[in-house]
């Protein structure tokens, strides 16, 4: 595979093997799909004021706190209230309903909602209510967190809070509005820093390939210097990948790489039924809800309008058993953060519309979406042309006992470099998040900065997830 080689700046940034952006050919090695691994549940949604119906989760840590947001919805009939919840955590593992005492249900303040209903069902900004926290430098304290709820007949309103606890409309009137685009989904607002200003993903409808009608979820963006003024939407592209329903979105800047979007979608299958009347019988899920099935799909964004689906495959699969296998089911959370040296948690909604209905923690490898992989046989990798600023290539890898790395530094013509050919790096084994290439003379490439250069990277039974250059 050969792609047109174009110059890559890359600073001391932290470059994840997720696409092909640093790649301009591969011999024998693969970018490789990594999977969740499940952990514990994070959270049931047994209150009175929760139940099946919860879903649309937000993920946010502050230093050392965690809190999960999540739309509750104990009913849906006609005249049904949904409500924005907040659990909290101080390690990311295990979450607790704090008490704020701030809106009454049933006559209670005891509880942890942090935003009550808007209107009525669906009209409700806490119908999917999303959070985040406004990393913008010079943003008011009063502003730290800011939100997205709201519905297509009242539009999108902002809200803004200073401790993401206690929330205020941050305008009397809707910010984004559009006649016939739904909103009926979680629309995702953040910061970007790479891009300088507020982005907006939400969700909107593309026509289906061959078809006159039909309609296939989508996702949009918009743009914003102020949170309040919105650009035109722009439909996102992916490339060749085909057309698939993407009820939810989830992008979201990586802690470790915030030029990099990550987005987790929740990919959805209308009228793809997996389960038997038996498996039906023994669940306790509305009917309407047997008839279609969803899964993870990870997508990733370096800003514009452009989305990669390198991966096709599904990243979060339902899992055995009956109960994930119905509609709207293992939707993914936004937001994936640190939980232990080495390991990353993400977070999905399992066994919708049912009373079991709860947020599963997932563990991956820090920085482990996906890796350059090669097997036993070998492979390699030669970069585009590179510029990086730094003294040392630290890399994310782990390798079999039989397995190995090593990195050869080349010219932009594709020539070693004296002391950096193949034959001088020091074989790389091991499984490190973070170590540094030897070559004879030492680990120092300060003398290479700031010049054109390229990397070949020869593979054994191993995984490489990221590289950075460093101080």
């Amino acid at each position: 595979m050969s792609t047109p080689s174009t110059l890559r700046d890359i600073g001391s940034r932290l470059e994840l093997f997720v696409d092909d952006h640093l790649i301009s050919e591969r011999r024998g090695a693969r970018l490789q799909l990594c999977h969740p691994l499940p952990a514990n549940v994070a959270l049931r949604h047994d209150a009175p004021w929760e139940g099946r119906y919860t879903i649309y989760s937000t993920v946010l840590r502050e230093g050392d706190l965690w809190r999960l947001y999540y739309r509750g919805w104990p009913d849906v009939g006609e005249k049904s209230r949904a409500y924005t919840c907040c659990a909290e955590s101080r390690d990311g593992i295990h979450f607790t309903r704090p008490e704020y005492g701030l809106f009454e249900f049933n006559g209670s303040r005891a509880n942890n909602i942090v935003l009550g209903p808007t209107g009525g069902g669906e009209d409700s900004a806490t119908h999917n209510f999303c959070p985040m926290l406004d990393t913008r430098p010079g943003v008011p304290e009063s502003e730290r967190y800011k939100a997205m709820g709201g519905s297509f007949r009242s539009g999108i309103f902002a809200f803004a809070s200073a401790d993401g606890v206690r929330w205020r409309l941050f305008s009397e009137r809707p910010v984004v509005t559009h006649p016939t685009f739904a909103f009926d989904s979680q629309n995702v607002p953040f910061w970007s820093e790479a891009e300088g200003c507020y982005l907006f993903y939400y969700r909107t409808f593309v026509k289906a390939p061959g078809a006159e009608k039909a309609q296939v979820r989508w996702i949009s963006r918009r743009t914003s210097d102020d949170f309040l003024h919105w650009s035109d939407p722009v439909e996102m592209d992916a490339g060749a990948a085909p057309i698939e329903h993407f009820y939810t979105n989830q992008t979201f800047p990586y802690f470790r790489a915030p030029h990099l979007y990550i987005s987790l979608g929740a990919r959805f299958w209308p009228g793809r039924r997996a389960l038997s009347e038996g498996d039906a019988q023994g669940l306790d899920a509305p009917p309407k809800y047997l008839n279609d099935v969803s899964d993870g799909v990870l997508m990733t964004s370096r800003g514009g309008n452009r989305y990669d689906r390198t991966f096709l495959e599904s990243f979060l699969r339902p899992g055995p058993g009956p109960r994930n296998w119905v509609s709207r089911t293992n939707y993914p959370a936004i937001g994936v953060w640190p939980t232990a040296p080495g390991e990353m948690s993400l977070y999905a909604t399992r066994e919708y519309t049912q009373p079991t209905n709860h947020t599963r923690r997932y563990t991956l490898r820090t920085d482990g979406f996906a890796s350059l992989s090669a097997g036993y046989d070998g492979g390699e990798m030669l970069s585009h042309p590179l510029r990086f600023a730094g003294a040392r290539l630290l890399l994310n890898y782990a390798t079999s006992a039989a397995g190995g790395l090593r990195v050869e530094i080349q010219d932009e013509q594709g020539r070693p470099l004296p002391g950096f050919a193949l034959g001088d790096c020091r074989e790389i084994i091991g499984d490190h998040i973070e170590r540094a290439v030897l070559w004879a003379a030492g680990d120092s490439v300060a003398a290479l900065a700031g010049r054109p250069i390229r990397l070949r990277i020869v593979l054994k039974d191993a995984d490489l997830y990221a590289l950075r250059f460093a101080p």
